[in-house]
């Protein structure tokens, strides 16, 4: 069976435009609440004027809104700032084995999937058994030999003795030993993160010829 490395990376850019905001007229602030306040001194009456204590109250209400709205703010910056620090953080994860948690591969009946497996370390000879969800194994795919990378197989759906299966979730795992005759493993599912995307909040990572959620890996290593 020929195989073709699928080991290129790809670029992208994304100019950032910081949303509009305007101003919440339903909701008071420390400088309408400021304002309220004085306009009640310019129009109280001057043989009945404010008390004293309801100034120092409505004062101290206002100090106590201002120290609200500052912590406020200050948490949020903090949430901004841990947010970047995380997304630039998962830059230093390029070169290492990201791992999405299942071998799983798709077959659909009447056409042929294609998978992505990752070998560590060169192949010598190895082969890939595709099995059902028993273990049972249905297929042998033979691998070839290669050197280490991704690379890209086709399974035309049927079993060893050319049945075709039905649609379903099938797995897919190899069996391999490198050029010093060392018996090696691998499986659909893990793969090295060739490079990191931010895209609409969300960071994506590039595994084998596909950019994928962040939140979908389960180990890095």
């Amino acid at each position: 069976m020929a195989i073709t490395s699928t080991g290129l990376n790809a670029a992208t850019s994304a100019e950032y435009v910081a949303p509009s905001t305007a101003k919440d007229n339903t909701v008071l602030d420390k400088d309408d609440f400021m304002t309220l306040l004085l306009v009640e001194l310019q129009h109280q009456d001057p043989t009945e004027p404010m008390d004293s204590e309801k100034i120092l109250s409505q004062t101290s209400q206002l100090a106590t809104l201002e120290a609200s709205e500052n912590t406020n703010k200050a948490l949020s910056d903090l949430a901004a700032s841990l947010g970047m620090s995380q997304q630039f953080s998962t830059i230093s994860a390029i070169g290492k084995t990201a791992d999405i948690g299942s071998n799983a591969v798709v077959f659909e009946e009447g056409s042929a999937t294609t998978f992505e497996m990752y070998f560590p370390d060169d192949v010598q000879q190895g082969n890939i058994e595709i099995t059902d969800v028993n273990g049972n194994v249905l297929k042998t795919l033979d691998v070839g030999t290669n050197p280490k990378g991704v690379y890209k197989f086709t399974w035309d759906g049927t079993d060893s003795g050319g049945n075709t299966l039905d649609s379903g979730i099938y797995y897919a795992s190899a069996s391999y030993t490198n050029p010093s005759g060392t018996s090696l493993k691998s499986r659909v599912g893990a793969y090295p993160i060739e490079s990191v995307r931010f895209e609409n909040n969300e960071t994506l990572v590039k595994v084998g010829s596909s950019y994928v959620p962040l939140s979908k890996i389960v180990e890095v290593y």
